[in-house]
């Protein structure tokens, strides 16, 4: 491997196994996230899983759909982070209730900016598995309480998910995503949204802490949008450098990199 790519390498590797989004929101609000969680209403858990599922729905159909697929250079993190955090501020105005105002909005965005950061390592977003890699990275956001430590490995998840986005992705290039209450496609949504949950519970509990109110809403935003801006980069630079060296190299120098970590 070429030591540029051996450096891509590294940065992939510190982004991807080092998530920092729950320390962040624990030094925001000032207390660990998981007190925050504690002090949600009963329906809480509920309402964030019918909003994480709707989100998902949501930017799976229309995140890309009017990005240009040519590549364009950099990719343009900022306008994505302040229209995140102005959605963040009105959802952080009115509360749990906000959550389904936010949740949608501000997923479909960071969607878009997942797909301009792929694009920016030489993706097609016009291909049907670069869009479903995109959404691949709402399932790095958080770690379930019953995973064991190969589970949360980059790898790990992606080839939990594999026969799920192999499916939906063999549909899709057949039928589209006009039928999105398709077996496959609904099991994928199920898949990814199981994991997004973790993190946007998190987003929530932070988020009504009652010193937080509609600033704090717009700064959790951001730091929301830059968590998984963070796990898209090093997502797609592993698939730039798979498809230099091939998978199970590029898996086998992951590992190892990781394994000195």
């Amino acid at each position: 491997m070429k030591p540029e790519d051996r450096k891509r390498l590294e940065l992939a590797v510190d982004l991807l196994e080092n998530p920092s989004w729950a320390a962040r929101i624990t030094n925001f609000i000032g207390m660990p996230v998981e007190w925050a969680i504690k002090k949600l209403p009963d329906s809480a858990g509920a309402t964030i899983s019918k909003a994480t599922t709707a989100a998902i729905k949501k930017a799976i159909i229309f995140a890309v759909s009017t990005m240009s697929h040519r590549y364009r250079g950099p990719a343009s993190t900022w306008w994505h982070k302040s229209s995140v955090a102005l959605s963040g501020g009105v959802g952080g105005f009115f509360g749990l209730p906000g959550l389904i105002i936010d949740l949608p909005i501000s997923t479909v965005l960071i969607m878009r900016s997942i797909a301009d950061i792929a694009r920016s390592e030489g993706e097609n977003i016009s291909s049907v598995d670069t869009q479903l890699s995109c959404l691949y990275v709402f399932a790095l956001g958080g770690r379930k309480p019953t995973d064991d430590a190969v589970e949360t490995a980059y790898y790990g998840i992606r080839t939990a998910l594999a026969k799920a986005i192999s499916e939906a992705s063999e549909f899709i290039a057949r039928k589209g995503l006009i039928e999105e209450g398709a077996p496959v496609i609904v099991r994928l949504i199920a898949r990814i949204a199981a994991r997004f949950d973790l993190v946007v519970t998190e987003k929530v509990a932070a988020a009504m802490v009652p010193i937080i109110g509609a600033v704090g809403g717009a700064t959790i935003n951001l730091l929301f949008i830059k968590h998984f801006q963070s796990m898209a980069r090093g997502h797609f630079i592993i698939r730039s450098l798979e498809r230099q060296y091939g998978q199970e190299f590029v898996r086998q120098q992951y590992e190892a990199v990781a394994g000195r970590k």
